[in-house]
């Protein structure tokens, strides 16, 4: 007993795909000739696509001649199912498109403390820009210290972070975002409140605050002068007790602005006492995939350039204008 062999044998390949749409095309024109139009290809290479398409199938799918062009009745089945295969290739392929309108799932970031009275507000606007572009994004923030941010992206627990870029760990990429300025500060109350430049004898004989965090050789270099009194594990930390009006201590500018403008702290020669923290977005190195959290690194890079672009603006034109 004969077995039949089967003509179709393994996947279907994008030649194949190819071929199917121009045999669809074929078969709603009526025909070579006016499919020729549609396809904009010759009526030879038709004939030819055809041929190689009977030949895949072992079918003879249509006849043509004189006597015009009519589908066999495999060709019919073959034309309906190609009708199926075709609009369910577009769907999936509209479907995945979708996805990037459509982001879902979550961004757990960890960022370190204080961040948010940042000018540049790289974060915030990269998080509003990944809502509007994913509404169901659910975005889960934990405020960490920075140690704790790298190993929770290491072992996935955190899809990125924002830390001061201190030692590069092997494991991690960095994405460089913004510097942070520090000065040193004392509050209302304090003996040297009121001292227009103070020396670094007077500095020595004052209580300071020492961070009880990571700092790197040159911030570390700027606190060996100090008396360090007390210490404090996060810049918050640091604020409380310089308000005191007992101590000295560094803070970020941006963090001492609004005790600055209300004229409860002030900056001690702040040209000479002063130091710059670069920060950076972390993520694991060959983490899997992630559409969430590459749609918002994509969204940081943008403003970041932006960023970039306005300040090298506002130095040309102040550099113009001196």
């Amino acid at each position: 007993m004969s077995r039949r062999k089967e003509a179709l044998g393994g996947q279907v390949s994008d030649a194949d795909l190819r071929l199917l749409r121009i045999y669809r095309k074929v078969v709603e024109c009526g025909g070579f000739s006016a499919a020729e139009v549609e396809l904009n290809i010759s009526r030879a290479a038709i004939s030819m696509a055809m041929n190689d398409l009977e030949t895949r199938f072992g079918l003879r799918l249509c006849q043509r001649g004189r006597g015009g062009f009519a589908l066999t009745d495999e060709g019919t089945e073959v034309y309906e199912a190609t009708l199926q295969l075709l609009a369910s290739v577009e769907g999936f392929r509209t479907r995945v498109n979708g996805l990037h309108a459509r982001l879902k799932g979550e961004l757990n970031i960890g960022i370190t403390d204080n961040l948010v009275t940042m000018p540049e507000m790289l974060i915030t606007d990269a998080l509003s820009a990944l809502k509007e572009r994913g509404p169901d994004v659910r975005i889960n923030i934990r405020m960490i210290p920075p140690n704790d941010i790298e190993l929770a992206v290491l072992d996935g627990r955190l899809h990125t972070g924002v830390i001061p870029t201190l030692k590069p760990l092997p494991g991690l990429q960095y994405r460089s975002l913004y510097q942070e300025a520090s000065q040193l500060y004392c509050a209302s109350g304090h003996p040297l409140f009121e001292t227009e430049h103070v020396t670094e004898a007077q500095l020595a004989r004052c209580d300071a605050i020492v961070p009880a965090y990571a700092q790197t050789p040159d911030v570390k270099a700027l606190h060996e002068p100090l008396k360090a009194a007390a210490s404090a594990t996060d810049r918050e930390g640091i604020a409380f007790l310089i308000l005191s009006g007992r101590y000295l201590g560094y803070l970020p500018t941006h963090y001492a602005e609004r005790w600055v403008r209300d004229g409860r702290m002030r900056a001690l020669n702040p040209r000479q006492y002063h130091y710059l923290t670069h920060y950076s977005a972390i993520t694991r190195k060959g983490a899997p995939p992630n559409l969430v959290l590459e749609s918002y690194l994509e969204e940081l890079e943008r403003l970041s350039r932006q960023s970039d672009a306005q300040h090298g603006d506002r130095t040309t034109a102040s550099n113009e204008s001196h």
